[in-house]
């Protein structure tokens, strides 16, 4: 399932690297929400876009709830925010269910090793009404995504 600008972002609930619930319909009362899907915590181009991001926080808005989600254990993605110093919180979402829902997931086809519990490299944006601003998912995980896109979809958001 790929989910495109105008559909209804799915709801979700999980677990932050705090090992607290975070459910995204809640982050929507507080204004617009930035969710970056990412392969895995420790891995040079998913360190090089978190940090990028959260050193360009304040760009994304006063409003705006940023998360980072992926299939690593919350302990791994709590020390990884930790090293780095990350001023957003990461989820994490254990079965990949969430990856799927938002057509963010490898299907046993990362890497030569067919591994198959793998968010693939995504930025989406949600308006505060719950509706999908900007979607970008992509194939290749040494790809960054368009953040120039997704601040100026937070404009609209």
């Amino acid at each position: 399932m790929s989910l495109s600008v105008g559909d209804r972002a799915p709801d979700f609930s999980l677990f932050s690297d705090e090992k607290k619930a975070f459910t995204l319909s809640e982050a929507l009362m507080g204004g617009p929400f930035v969710v970056l899907f990412f392969p895995a915590a420790f891995t040079g181009v998913c360190t090089t876009e978190v940090n990028e991001v959260s050193n360009d926080l304040a760009a994304y808005g006063e409003n705006t709830t940023v998360v980072g989600i992926s299939t690593d254990a919350p302990f791994t993605l709590g020390e990884f925010r930790k090293v780095h110093g990350l001023k957003f919180n990461l989820l994490a979402v254990q079965e990949a269910n969430v990856c799927r829902l938002y057509g963010s997931k490898y299907n046993r086809d990362f890497t030569p090793m067919k591994l198959d519990r793998i968010a693939k490299r995504s930025a989406v944006v949600v308006g505060s009404d719950g509706v999908i601003r900007y979607a970008e998912v992509l194939e290749s995980a040494g790809d960054m995504p368009d953040l120039s896109a997704v601040k100026a979809a937070l404009k609209s958001a």
